[in-house]
């Protein structure tokens, strides 16, 4: 066991090494982001907002989308139903909208999910005239200038979209939201300036005539995820996908720790079906990260009940915690930059997105086996089971 532990150790202190400089390489790339100019590319360009039940500032939230400074957009909510308790609140926000504001109801979904299907339903009678398409969420809260910024690098047709990240703040000082809010931060940093990204539902960019050239809503008409299965069309078809960190969102989050697992495991299963090599990377090394830290912590003890030397084990288990979190101060540190109004909030709360994040791969990892054990997964109380990244059935709406 011993022998075991020293070869896992090293390696996770070489692994926790390379992704230190890699957080290093995030936090240089997202100030040259963040301090460049978005210029005055404005196409007409359509904002979807696939909307469904009451969440912490909603009305807030979807008012953030009728206040960007491109001059040239029109919003387009759309809800399954009128029978949706966000729909008064997104017909408010459209009536008091400064760009012009559509609210369209979908209807029921069939074999898809319904985000999917209320997205769908609004592309295939989007006026021809709209040069690009802009994905949001009503949970996320972007900046004023954040639809010019994901919109400017597509002038650039070599561009095949541009995406971001979302970045969780607690709402309460509970510890589910604070779990919630660490398990995300380490996502924003999956993406970077020249891997291979993946687009993210809740900001993503892409010009109109290449998203209907690479086939999406053929592929939606039986998928749950529409980032995942946009991401799949953009790599078939050769095209790359551009991360922005200047345009993170923000969303304010409450969570307890039913919902909490909702929501990691949802995210996980998804992974796993419509994109098993980044599943298959994440479970492997988040549970040698974990064997890692209870090996250390098992022999570390097992020394000072023996009265036996303790510093080497005990070392050797830290280390690889500290490069963790060297590396969750630097993705910190990049993200206020960005998020400078709300700076003094986010470092208040620094110890969820240092210190908490050291504990987060065991919550990983439980959301990894989950993932092993069902097809099943609940979203906005509509359960789904994912066949396959081609067919998606719906149990219970």
């Amino acid at each position: 066991m011993e022998t075991a532990f020293y070869v896992l150790s090293i390696l996770q202190i070489a692994l926790g090494l390379y992704l230190l400089l890699q957080g290093l390489q995030w936090m240089y790339y997202t100030r040259r982001r963040n301090a460049s100019d978005a210029g005055f590319y404005a196409p007409r360009t359509a904002v979807l907002c696939s909307c469904k039940g009451l969440e912490p500032g909603l009305e807030r939230n979807l008012t953030t989308l009728t206040e960007f400074d491109h001059q040239n957009y029109e919003i387009f909510f759309v809800l399954a139903s009128e029978a949706d308790p966000a729909y008064s609140i997104v017909k408010r926000v459209a009536a008091g909208s400064r760009p012009k504001a559509h609210v369209l109801i979908a209807g029921t979904p069939v074999d898809c999910g319904e985000k999917v299907n209320n997205l769908r339903f609004v592309i295939e009678q989007l006026p021809p005239d709209f040069e690009f398409l802009a994905f949001t969420d009503s949970d996320g809260r972007p900046g004023k200038s954040w639809l010019k910024r994901m919109v400017a690098p597509l002038s650039d047709s070599r561009v095949g979209a541009t995406t971001t990240m979302r970045w969780l703040i607690p709402n309460r000082s509970d510890l589910p939201s604070a779990l919630l809010a660490a398990w995300n931060a380490p996502v924003a940093t999956m993406l970077t300036e020249k891997g291979k990204n993946f687009c993210w539902g809740g900001g993503s960019a892409i010009r109109r005539s290449l998203f209907d050239q690479i086939g999406v809503l053929e592929d939606w008409k039986s998928s749950v995820s529409d980032d995942y299965s946009l991401t799949r069309a953009l790599h078939h078809a050769g095209r790359s996908i551009m991360f922005l960190p200047d345009c993170l969102v923000v969303s304010y989050v409450e969570a307890t720790f039913a919902s909490l697992l909702e929501f990691t495991n949802r995210q996980i299963l998804i992974t796993r079906v419509y994109s098993e090599q980044m599943w298959a990377f994440g479970f492997a090394t988040h549970t040698l990260y974990c064997l890692t830290l209870l090996l250390g912590i098992g022999l570390t003890l097992g020394d000072l009940a023996a009265g036996l030397p303790a510093f080497h084990h005990a070392m050797l288990t830290f280390l690889p915690v500290l490069l963790g979190m060297m590396r969750s101060s630097l993705r910190l540190a990049a993200v206020t930059e960005v998020l400078s109004s709300l700076r003094s909030q986010i470092m208040g709360q620094a110890w969820i997105y240092i210190v908490l994040t050291v504990v987060i791969p065991f919550l990983y990892v439980a959301n990894f086996i989950t993932s092993l054990i069902t097809r099943k997964i609940r979203w906005r109380t509509i359960t789904y089971e994912l066949v396959s990244p081609t067919q998606t059935r719906i149990l219970a709406n």
